[in-house]
């Protein structure tokens, strides 16, 4: 299987319980569909994800969401093909944000556009050990 990851980050638009709700909702249902995985950390913004799979069902995903109306500045922050996947359990894993690390401020500041791929596949990590733990 030609296994894909991409991470992108964008601003949430109207972030509240009911929005949040549809995003994982239309992601959970349409991951399931296409034989994506991945994660989700999400705040009032931004959002920082992770998706996984087929190539084209990868960049399917992401081109939908890139015309999302609930995304604003869209950013791929990387796209490698991988050999394993990282949340293979789980159609979208949610987090509001307990592992992140940047505050609304760094975030503000430019934060994610300053980080290197390292340090944005690093978030995953913590996040991926984080639920191995608990």
């Amino acid at each position: 299987m030609d296994l894909h990851q991409i991470i992108y980050s964008s601003q949430p638009f109207g972030y509240d319980a009911a929005i949040l709700s549809g995003v994982l909702l239309d992601a959970r249902r349409c991951n399931e569909r296409d034989g994506i995985t991945g994660a989700l950390i999400c705040r009032r913004d931004i959002y920082l994800q992770l998706l996984e799979g087929p190539e084209a069902a990868v960049y399917s995903a992401f081109e939908r969401i890139s015309r999302d109306d609930r995304h604003i500045g869209v950013a791929l922050r990387t796209s490698a093909p991988v050999a394993d996947r990282m949340f293979g359990d789980w159609a979208m894993f949610h987090d509001p944000s307990k592992s992140w690390f940047w505050t609304e401020q760094d975030v503000a500041n430019g934060a994610v556009e300053r980080a290197s791929v390292e340090d944005i596949k690093d978030v995953f990590a913590v996040l991926k050990a984080n639920t191995q733990s608990s």
